[in-house]
């Protein structure tokens, strides 16, 4: 049995995960992190992307927004806005939040707006793009 070590994932409105996994693969700000047991320890910030964790042999898949992660030798920390399953996301409400924030950004905006605007079109591209890869 491979090593492993513990991981939470903690969105605003939930425990998303917690327990025992072997590898997580995560999109960092630098790109793609790998994490495995015994890890050097790491703080970094997550911009909206997919991350993915090895339980029992099993790949498990998700959506997640802009946060944090902790990294230690013997566990990680995750806090982010959101993270969704593929099979939880509202392919419908994610398309018509990608067609909105389409619609802004044809639209004369400050920079604020269109920052958000920008980040809002991220995470709904995200959460199509990780629905459609991953949920059969």
């Amino acid at each position: 049995m491979a090593k492993t070590f513990h991981l939470e994932i903690i969105a605003t409105d939930r425990i998303f995960f917690s327990g025992e996994v072997e590898h997580l693969v995560i999109t960092a700000i630098d790109g793609l992190i790998g994490i495995l047991a015994g890890h050097e320890p790491l703080v970094t910030s997550l911009p909206t992307g997919e991350l993915k964790y090895l339980v029992d042999g099993e790949w498990k898949y998700a959506a997640i927004s802009e946060g944090f992660i902790q990294v230690m030798p013997d566990s990680s920390i995750i806090l982010a806005d959101t993270c969704e399953l593929p099979e939880e996301i509202d392919i419908k409400r994610a398309q018509e939040a990608r067609e909105r924030a389409e619609e802004r950004l044809r639209q004369k905006q400050s920079i604020k707006e269109y920052y958000e605007t920008q980040a809002a079109l991220n995470r709904a591209m995200n959460r199509l793009k990780i629905s459609q890869k991953h949920f059969k």
